[in-house]
């Protein structure tokens, strides 16, 4: 039974954060950026830094999963940043969103930049 209620919670949050992001996937994003990296080492990349305390404090975090038509999205915790990641020719295209465009959303994009 105690095992039961953390993946519970897991999952709420993950379908949350899904309906968060198809929300925002419906305007454009707050950036676009191209790399001639494969996608999923610009993916393991962006998780990566998206996940380092020293910037980001208590709210680093950073969840990759696979997407269903191909590339990967990296987001962080309720969705408040997130990046679709997609393979295009010989590299890779990002799409950035953020909610809100704030600090935070700003030291995001450029640590996402640096992967490329």
């Amino acid at each position: 039974m105690r095992a039961l209620l953390p993946m519970a919670a897991a999952l709420l949050m993950v379908g949350c954060a899904s309906s968060t992001m198809d929300a925002a996937r419906t305007g454009a994003p707050s950036a676009q950026l191209d790399s001639r990296k494969p996608a999923g080492r610009v993916a393991e990349c962006i998780q990566y830094s998206w996940q380092d305390e020293v910037v980001f404090g208590v709210d680093a975090s950073g969840y990759k999963d696979a997407r269903k038509d191909g590339g990967f999205t990296v987001y962080t915790r309720e969705a408040q940043a997130f990046v679709d990641v997609y393979p295009q020719g010989q590299g890779t295209h990002v799409d950035f969103y953020a909610k809100p465009q704030d600090g935070t959303a700003l030291r995001r994009k450029a640590a996402a930049a640096t992967c490329l």
